[in-house]
C-alpha cells in the first residue's frame, strides 16, 4: 500500500459534536485535541511521517473572547501535554508550530519556543501545527519576505518561493483530510495543496478513529496521481 509521506488534517467538527451531546463547545474542542494525539500514534503506526493539523485560522479570530480565551488557553495546555506524555516522547514526535505567532498571547508563544526545542531531535514523526495561520496570510507573508530580501526578478521560481513559505523544508501533502462533512479548503495550505489528495469524511472529529483513517489511506492507495501530466 502507498503510505502518504504528508498528511494535513481539517479536525473539523469540534462544536458540533458537543451541541449534540449537550456539552459545551469548549468540551468538544477538548475532546478534539484529546483525539489529535491519538492519530498522532495512529499515523506514525501506519509509517506517515509529517502531519500537518489546523488548530486555530486568521479568521478563527473573529469568534467570541470567551471562546478565543479558552483556545489558546487549550492550545498552551495542549503543547504541554506533549511535553510531559511519555507515549508521544517514545514515539519520537517532533513539534513545529507555522503561524502568525506574534498575535498570541506571551504565554502561548513562550510554551511554543519550549515545545520546540524539547521536541528538536525527536525524528519518528514531526506533528506541524497551523496556530494562527492561512493560507493567504502565508503567500503573502512569503511575498513581503522576497521584496525584503530584494531577490532579483530573474531568480523567482517555484522552489524558491516554497523556501520562504512557513512549511520550508517538508514536503508537500500527499494527502489532505477534513473531518466534520464540510468540502472546502478553508484557506489553509493553499500553495502546498496544489496536487494534494483530498478526502473528506463526514464524522465530526471527535468521533473520528482509526477505521476512518484506514478508509482515508485506501482511498489514497487507489488514486492515480498524475501532477497534471
Amino acid at each position: 500500500m502507498k503510505i502518504p509521506q504528508h498528511i494535513v488534517l481539517f479536525p473539523d467538527g469540534n462544536r458540533r459534536w458537543a451541541k449534540n451531546q449537550g456539552l459545551s463547545s469548549l468540551e468538544g474542542h477538548k475532546k478534539g485535541y484529546e483525539k489529535l494525539k491519538m492519530l498522532c500514534a495512529w499515523c506514525e503506526d501506519r509509517g506517515v511521517k509529517t502531519l500537518t493539523a489546523f488548530g486555530f485560522s486568521t479568521e478563527n479570530w473573529n469568534r467570541s473572547e470567551v471562546e478565543v480565551t479558552y483556545l489558546m488557553k487549550l492550545l498552551e495546555d495542549a503543547l504541554l501535554m506533549f511535553k510531559n506524555d511519555k507515549d508521544l516522547n517514545d514515539k519520537g514526535v517532533k513539534v513545529k508550530v507555522i503561524g502568525q505567532r506574534e498575535r498570541l498571547p506571551e504565554s502561548l508563544q513562550s510554551t511554543i519556543k519550549e515545545i520546540e526545542q524539547f521536541t528538536k531531535d525527536n525524528t519518528k514523526l514531526f506533528l506541524n501545527l497551523a496556530i494562527s495561520y492561512g493560507g493567504k496570510w502565508d503567500i503573502l507573508q512569503a511575498v513581503k519576505k522576497i521584496i525584503e530580501n530584494k531577490i532579483p526578478l530573474e531568480n523567482l521560481n517555484e522552489q524558491l518561493f516554497e523556501s520562504y513559505l512557513s512549511t520550508a523544508g517538508l514536503p508537500n501533502p500527499d494527502l489532505i483530510i477534513r473531518a466534520g462533512g464540510e468540502m472546502r479548503m478553508s484557506n489553509f495550505v493553499l500553495w502546498q495543496g496544489a496536487y494534494s489528495e483530498l478526502y473528506f469524511s463526514p464524522k465530526l472529529w471527535p468521533d473520528f478513529t482509526q477505521k476512518d483513517l484506514d478508509m482515508a489511506l485506501k482511498e489514497f492507495d487507489v488514486r492515480l496521481r498524475r501532477f497534471g501530466k
